[in-house]
């Protein structure tokens, strides 16, 4: 039933291109969550929780990565409900009506028809590849606008980028790709930024090399390779990142500790200069 809730608002959503985030639920906390299986080799560091649902014989197998956030099988209840989640998600995004539809399935080098693009819902019919392709997301007619990609098969980019510009913001893409997504270095060290939802039946990500600001999340395996995962967009689901108004209770609280400082002394004040004097005054008048 939930999902069919969901569902609708999101269609009755689709004209205004996404007035908000979409909500990945509970599994938002993740940086990376695959379904069989997450297999990471180093060089590589993955910042934030990785959780594996439902899992294989092997879940999960780390050669050597640095993983600062919690893994199998501390992660395993959240991983549960947290791979329901994106696939709830997955599903919503599929059905969101789209800004525009690009049929070109190949794109090589820095292509003008590609960017900058403001916010909208952009889709693939099939399968589409980038090949040393900058792709740019301009934020200049909404900072907090939401990207959506809808690729209809499979997503393949090899020094592929994803440049966010006057104020976007990586947490607000989203990529729900219909097959494997294959993320690989050429001719640089790409940074993709963004939520690469895999929830495909055959929904699985490669990733070689290179750095990725967001989340990964898959219907069957994640494998990474030497590669740096940036779970910015799930630390901030966590509360983990520090925003703005973090810093602004904080100077607040600051500024209330220095005013109960400042109280202190006067009672210190009170104590031993004035407080005496008046019960001196109160000895002579009596």
């Amino acid at each position: 039933m939930k999902r069919i809730v969901l569902v609708i608002c999101i269609l009755s959503m689709g004209s205004l291109a996404w007035a908000q985030a979409p909500s990945l639920g509970t599994a938002a906390s993740f940086a990376v969550l695959g379904g069989t299986n997450v297999t990471c080799t180093a060089p590589g560091v993955v910042t934030g929780d990785v959780g594996v649902s439902p899992g294989s014989a092997v879940p999960f197998t780390n050669t050597g990565c640095t993983i600062a956030g919690g893994i199998p099988p501390a992660t395993n209840a959240a991983a549960v409900l947290g791979h329901a989640a994106f696939l709830n998600t997955y599903d919503a995004l599929v059905l969101t009506p789209c800004t525009q539809t690009i049929a070109t399935a190949a794109f090589t080098g820095n292509v003008p028809a590609l960017g900058p693009l403001p916010p909208g819902v952009y889709c693939f019919p099939a399968a589409v590849t980038f090949t040393d392709t900058t792709l740019t997301l301009d934020g200049s007619t909404n900072p907090n606008g939401i990207w959506i990609f809808k690729v209809g098969a499979a997503l393949t980019g090899s020094g592929f980028q994803v440049v966010m510009a006057n104020g976007a913001q990586a947490c607000n893409v989203f990529w729900a790709v219909g097959a494997a997504a294959t993320l690989s270095t050429s001719t640089l060290p790409p940074v993709f930024q963004g939520n690469i939802l895999a929830g495909g039946p055959a929904g699985s990500v490669t990733i070689t090399g290179g750095n990725l600001i967001g989340r990964v999340l898959a219907n069957v395996a994640v494998t990474l390779t030497g590669t740096n995962i940036h779970g910015t967009c799930a630390l901030v689901a966590q509360g983990v990142a520090s925003c703005p108004a973090d810093d602004d209770d904080k100077h607040h609280h600051d500024r209330d500790k220095d005013k109960d400082r400042d109280h202190d002394k006067d009672k210190d004040h009170d104590k031993d200069k004035d407080h005496n004097k008046d019960k001196d005054h109160d000895k002579d008048h009596n």
